[in-house]
């Protein structure tokens, strides 16, 4: 058992090492992840947590990198969260984004890990809230939550992330298919990446226009921009940047930023009380109580809600 005190202070101190440990007692569900979150409460708060969302394909690894550059300039640090999809024959990350990011490897303001699905729909990892507290903690000012990639499952990023960055590209599909992805719902800031493609001025266009049929926004309300980039050579991102500041800026100024953080601590707080739950219903499906129910839900002598009740009665 490692001493989670000692790992706290050195994570605190930006060593790697420890900020490794701890987000590997998070993914492995140790017995000691209460006493590591307990630890880090106190220390989290201060992050600004960015979202980077898309289809396969739009350069949301590139677009990472260019960021975590553009943030280093400025003198943040900065913790990148990239989720791979899992291997299917290890269970873990596949580490594509690790490869992509490899210039910022001897940073020690840069922090980078990759954490696999497992299986978990909506494109992140069911790990991945704590693994934001941990960075937090670590002294990032700045989290960068890259996504798998996955389609339509995408839109779980925007109950994690203070802004949501949804990338498109030309030619990856038009803007009906972002729509029935549900990305055209969750952005706060609209990337068209790879703008030096032929159709990139369209894609724009396009989905300017579907963003304007969405619902009627107020005087003062946050209107999306999008910005166009060419990641790969760092061209548009500093505008990025500015367009996320100042999201944050109106987030600040209309109470919004806190309204988020509460939701999505509402949020993580449900998840750890529904996989608990879960787990002690784990326990009692074996009982032979729950059998007999069964059995009587079968010859209809009561209703699945009924025999429900009776099971959570003793939990």
């Amino acid at each position: 058992m490692q001493d989670v005190s000692s790992l706290v202070e050195q994570a605190r101190e930006g060593r790697p090492r420890a900020v490794a440990r701890l987000i590997s007692l998070v993914e492995g569900a140790s017995p000691q992840l209460r006493e590591v979150m307990a630890a880090l409460a106190p220390f989290t708060g201060r992050a600004y947590v960015v979202g980077i969302t898309g289809s396969p394909g739009v350069g949301k690894s590139t677009s990472t990198s260019a960021l975590v550059s553009a943030y280093r300039r400025t003198g943040k640090r900065v913790g990148v969260l990239a989720v791979d999809p899992s291997s299917p024959f290890s269970g873990g990350a596949l580490l594509g984004d690790r490869v992509r990011m490899a210039e910022h490897a001897s940073d020690p303001g840069v922090y980078i890990r990759s954490m696999a699905t497992r299986g978990h729909l909506g494109g992140l990892a069911w790990a991945a809230p704590q693994a934001i507290r941990v960075l937090d903690a670590a002294g990032c000012d700045v989290v960068l939550v890259e996504t798998v990639g996955v389609g339509q499952s995408e839109v779980d990023i925007a109950s994690q992330a203070d802004t949501s960055v949804v990338l498109l590209a030309p030619g990856m599909g038009d803007g009906i298919q972002a729509a029935k992805a549900g990305i055209l719902e969750i952005g706060d800031v609209y990337v068209v990446n790879k703008a030096d493609r032929d159709g990139a001025d369209a894609t724009a266009r396009e989905l300017n226009h579907m963003l304007g049929l969405g619902e009627a926004r107020e005087p003062g309300d946050w209107r999306p921009p999008i910005v166009k980039t060419v990641a790969a050579r760092g061209e548009g991102v500093d505008e990025v940047v500015a367009a996320l500041e100042k999201h944050r800026a109106w987030m600040d100024e209309h109470g919004v930023l806190a309204d988020r953080r509460v939701a999505r601590a509402a949020h993580e707080i449900e998840t750890i009380a529904v996989t608990a739950l879960r787990a002690r219903m784990l326990d009692v499906r074996g009982d032979h109580r729950v059998a007999a129910l069964a059995a009587r839900v079968v010859e209809g002598e009561l209703s699945p809600y009924q025999a429900a009740d009776d099971v959570l009665s003793r939990l």
